[in-house]
């Protein structure tokens, strides 16, 4: 034993301190060794945008994370697409077709009222648990969104019967709950702190260091996070418990 006094993590399944990766394409032998290696860390893992259309080793990629018990969802962009030429029928039809236990359903590219992906929401709750996502692809719409506009959304999302929240940020870190360059929407993360939302069903995007940096600071090691790159789970666990010099001095008693 290290004897280290380390923040306690919860063991999965767990509620909450979830990592959700986001898999972009990488090639099947990478995907899955950093799968293997990191198994005990990863909680659910997205395939991003379309890539599942167009993936040549997507059904060996699921066995993978099956042989793991690691569970899986295709990028809201992908339901935003079907969408867009009026098939959600078919979105809901190609989900079970791979046997997805989650779906992610969004309105950060296209025009869709919050209330309209509410109805979404509670139609695909039905059967999957739902990840709905509030906030846009695009910075300047996200800036217009108010504090009390996120909470209103993500609290009507909830009441539709989503299972958990995810707050946009991209890939990039740049947009929805990031401003443009990368900084997170202080006000808006601190109208969560202050409202009655049950912060373990919220997810944050925090594909950076400095986003996931952030989030553990505010909420602990336990916060819920998503777009982590793939190649990032170790050193992410590594943050969630003070052993990286970013949140070194987080969880020490002073």
């Amino acid at each position: 034993m290290h004897e280290l006094h380390l923040p306690e993590r919860l063991q999965k399944p767990r509620p909450t301190g979830w990592t959700v990766l986001i898999d972009s394409g990488v090639p099947l032998r990478y995907f899955e060794d950093a799968i293997a290696s990191a198994a005990n860390y990863i909680d659910l893992v997205k395939f991003g945008w379309g890539t599942s259309l167009i993936s040549p080793t997507m059904d060996a990629k699921i066995e993978v994370l099956r042989s793991h018990d690691i569970e899986f969802y295709f990028g809201g962009t992908l339901f935003e697409k079907f969408y867009i030429q009026d098939k959600v029928e078919y979105y809901h039809n190609y989900c079970k077709q791979y046997g997805c236990r989650y779906v992610e359903i969004s309105n950060g590219t296209v025009p869709m009222s919050n209330r309209q992906k509410a109805e979404f929401i509670q139609y695909f709750a039905s059967e999957f648990q739902v990840l709905s996502e509030v906030g846009y692809k695009d910075a300047d719409q996200s800036n217009q969104l108010s504090p009390n506009e996120w909470l209103d959304f993500i609290q009507e999302d909830l009441a539709a019967g989503a299972f958990k929240v995810i707050t946009e940020a991209r890939e990039s870190g740049t947009s929805g709950i990031c401003q443009g360059d990368g900084r997170p929407r202080t006000g808006v993360v601190e109208g969560f702190q202050s409202s009655q939302v049950d912060l373990t069903r919220l997810i944050f995007e925090a594909p950076t260091k400095l986003l996931q940096t952030y989030f553990i600071e505010r909420f602990g090691p336990n916060v819920n996070l998503a777009n982590v790159p793939i190649n990032d789970v170790i050193s992410l666990e590594t943050l969630r418990l003070g052993l990286r010099s970013d949140t070194f001095l987080q969880f020490e008693a002073h």
